[in-house]
């Protein structure tokens, strides 16, 4: 196992309202995977109100920005609820606004009034398959077009690659 995916991205401390999550290093596709499994079990306790700490997010990819959407579009569904991208710094805001994905989640990028230091619980993320891998980042990319149709053009050739890569197998 290398160092990098040893290191916990996600830290949760899942007993709070709003549920609060810090991310350390890099959020992507390596790791993306817990993330989206712990939004589920979140959803299926019914817990609706999220806030994420970018403050140490050093980047993230497109698969990492679908799996937002994907929970963002999953609490618009079911009723309501909220998820806060907060801190997040000048890059990590550029990359979100040009998703479109603040206009589904509340992005604040000063202070924050929450304590993310009761974030202590790291999210496991299981090794995927290449299989499950490339459904996740197709998925992810799906979500993105769904939550911005200007995407379409930016992840056609990820969506269509992808695609014929599954129904190969």
């Amino acid at each position: 196992m290398s160092e990098r995916v040893a290191k916990p991205a996600f830290l949760v401390d899942a007993y709070s309202d709003p549920v609060l999550m810090r991310i350390e290093g890099r959020a992507d596709f390596h790791n993306s995977s817990c993330l989206r499994e712990f939004f589920g079990d979140m959803f299926r306790q019914g817990k609706k109100r999220f806030v994420i700490d970018f403050l140490q997010c050093t980047s993230m990819d497109s698969t990492f920005q679908g799996v937002l959407a994907e929970a963002a579009l999953t609490l618009r569904g079911a009723g309501g609820g909220s998820l806060v991208l907060a801190r997040l710094g000048p890059r990590n805001l550029e990359l979100v606004r040009n998703m479109g994905l603040h206009r589904l989640m509340t992005v604040d990028a000063g202070a924050f009034p929450l304590d993310f230091n009761t974030c202590s619980t790291p999210l496991k993320c299981a090794d995927l398959s290449e299989l499950d891998n490339a459904r996740l980042v197709l998925e992810a990319h799906e979500n993105l077009v769904a939550a911005d149709e200007g995407n379409r053009a930016k992840f056609q050739d990820v969506l269509v690659f992808l695609r014929n890569r599954l129904e190969q197998r």
